[in-house]
């Protein structure tokens, strides 16, 4: 039954199926613009425009403090106890989320309850984190922006998605296994929790209950993307506008943030997790109701919008990063991403 939702459900199909119109979009204005990495100027202050292998911290860092949690960046192998006394003195307690400050799609993002469970965690991967204050805020949302360089360019929001973390109803008789097992969303995500959670499988939850399975906003993780574009009004524009004209040297980019209400949302009172540069989604395409045709529709316009934004830092003498320097980048974040794959296997 749900081998056929994957098969015929757009937003299941493998990350690199999926994008195979998209490499063609890439190519074409690469074409344009006589530059395989054309985009990298959009966003000079980011490497590669961040494509991929961006620092989270280096990124938290441009933003302006008001919106940012409470956030420290962890050395590998960097001696524990110094590591709680920076928590202690960044004023964050636990629980508190973990993430590599190099990655993708939500991988090896966690949340951690306890020193235990934190000491562990980090022991096992020799890269360098960030920890976060867990933001128990109610709302999740994406939000992508552009702005023309200038003064006086023109500001835009494109993309606004609404986030419905993973979970389940139970009725006082089925476990949680067979409750997942119902929905094809969650269906999907069993065998990752008889890897990490298996003990949450065998609960059975009172009738009525809602029992939330996963904290963390991540598509590949369960999470429903909901198209919010509706809520993209005058008002909003005029809030978002100040707060992403502080962020130098980034012209396109798609925040990942928390807040109290959509109505705080629209008032421009939020904090972010993170800051996604050109390959930053518009994440509304992934509402099961969007549809494959619009969502490739609406990453055509993005496609172009990125290419008119290189043209207009490249009238400005901002120029992209060279073939071959970004090809350097590239070969050592894959080489990163293979070294922590193979830890995970």
């Amino acid at each position: 039954m749900h081998f056929f939702t994957r098969l015929t459900q757009w937003e299941y199909h493998p990350w690199w199926l999926a994008n195979i119109p998209v490499y063609g979009f890439w190519l074409w204005f690469a074409a344009r613009a006589r530059h395989l990495i054309f985009f990298s100027n959009v966003n000079p202050a980011i490497p590669l425009g961040g494509a991929m292998g961006e620092s989270k911290w280096d990124i938290l860092k441009l933003l302006p403090k008001e919106i940012v949690p409470k956030t420290i960046p962890v050395e590998p192998a960097q001696d524990f106890a110094k590591v709680l006394i920076a928590l202690e003195r960044a004023e964050i307690g636990f629980p508190l989320i973990a993430k590599p400050d190099v990655g993708e799609r939500g991988f090896l993002v966690k949340k951690i309850d306890n020193q235990e469970d934190l000491r562990e965690y980090l022991s096992r991967w020799p890269v360098k984190f960030i920890l976060q204050e867990f933001l128990s805020m109610p709302v999740e949302a994406s939000v992508l922006y552009h702005v023309f360089p200038g003064e006086g360019g023109a500001f835009g929001i494109s993309s606004v998605c609404l986030k419905e973390f993973l979970s389940v109803l139970g009725d006082g008789i089925l476990n949680i296994r067979q409750l997942m097992a119902q929905n094809a969303r969650s269906a999907f995500q069993i065998e990752r929790f008889e890897r990490e959670f298996p003990e949450v499988l065998e609960k059975i939850p009172a009738a009525g209950e809602t029992v939330l399975l996963e904290p963390i906003g991540n598509h590949s993780r369960g999470t429903k993307f909901l198209n919010g574009n509706h809520l993209i009004t005058p008002e909003m524009l005029a809030a978002f506008e100040p707060i992403c004209r502080q962020i130098s040297g980034v012209q396109y980019a798609r925040f990942d943030l928390k807040c109290d209400s959509v109505e705080t949302l629209q008032q421009g009172t939020f904090k972010v997790m993170e800051l996604n540069g050109i390959l930053g989604e518009p994440a509304h395409i992934y509402d099961p109701s969007h549809g494959m045709f619009r969502a490739y529709r609406d990453l055509w316009w993005h496609w172009r919008l990125l290419f008119r934004l290189h043209r207009a830092q490249q009238k400005r003498g901002v120029l992209p990063t060279s073939l071959g320097e970004g090809l350097c980048f590239v070969k050592g974040y894959f080489r990163y991403k293979k070294a922590l794959e193979r830890k995970t296997s």
